[in-house]
């Protein structure tokens, strides 16, 4: 993702400038300033440093290597994470979750990968909880339908049929689809078999839902 476009405007606006005001120091046009925010062009190379002392910031943070490192941070905690899971090591795919929740209490990747991983281990009260609090506040559709496969399960394992059975009345026409679960959940499986299915649901796209 590039953050630049976002970022020349933040900053601007930070340092109380109008785009008249950047285009002035750099000795270009503000029509240049404005389609650089939009995304439309981009500053010459050489003009990073200019722009950078201009805001007071360093030409890194003007590129989002911070947001970038951040996002490749959170990439390589879900990628050890899963390597547990797989391994079937759910102790330090749990650990990994928890130490990541101090650092990103509110990244809903981070509460689901900790849900995912209490299910696989069944812990299901504290799973539910986790996804109940991830879900609404995640923004990727794969994540969610995945995790609101597992969570139907969850919910008959507690006893939760009604529940489970709304939840999957809803979910879409995908692998975790509604033609597929919801008569599982219909069947009145044993834990064993509703512990397998949470694991063929957890498991089957590994690093690709986070």
């Amino acid at each position: 993702m590039n953050y630049l476009p976002a970022n020349l405007k933040k900053y601007r606006i930070q340092k109380d400038l109008t785009q008249e005001d950047v285009a002035e120091f750099l000795g270009i046009t503000a029509q240049s300033v404005s389609k650089w925010e939009r995304g439309e062009s981009y500053p010459d190379i050489t003009l990073l440093p200019a722009l950078a002392n201009i805001f007071e910031t360093s030409v890194d943070l003007l590129l989002g290597m911070d947001t970038i490192r951040a996002e490749q941070t959170r990439l390589d905690i879900h990628k050890k994470a899963i390597s547990f899971q797989r391994s079937g090591n759910y102790d330090m795919a749990e650990k990994t979750y928890r130490e990541a929740l101090l650092i990103y209490p509110n990244k809903p990747g981070m509460i689901l990968g900790l849900a995912s991983t209490l299910a696989l281990k069944g812990e299901t009260e504290e799973a539910i909880e986790l996804m109940e609090r991830g879900l609404p506040i995640s923004i990727n559709e794969k994540q969610k339908a995945t995790m609101r496969a597992t969570l139907c399960f969850l919910y008959l394992k507690s006893g939760r049929e009604d529940k489970a059975n709304k939840l999957a009345s809803q979910l879409p026409h995908m692998r975790e689809s509604r033609e597929v679960i919801q008569p599982l959940i219909q069947q009145g499986l044993r834990n064993s078999e509703i512990d397998e299915n949470i694991k063929n649901i957890v498991l089957g796209d590994g690093e690709g839902i986070w």
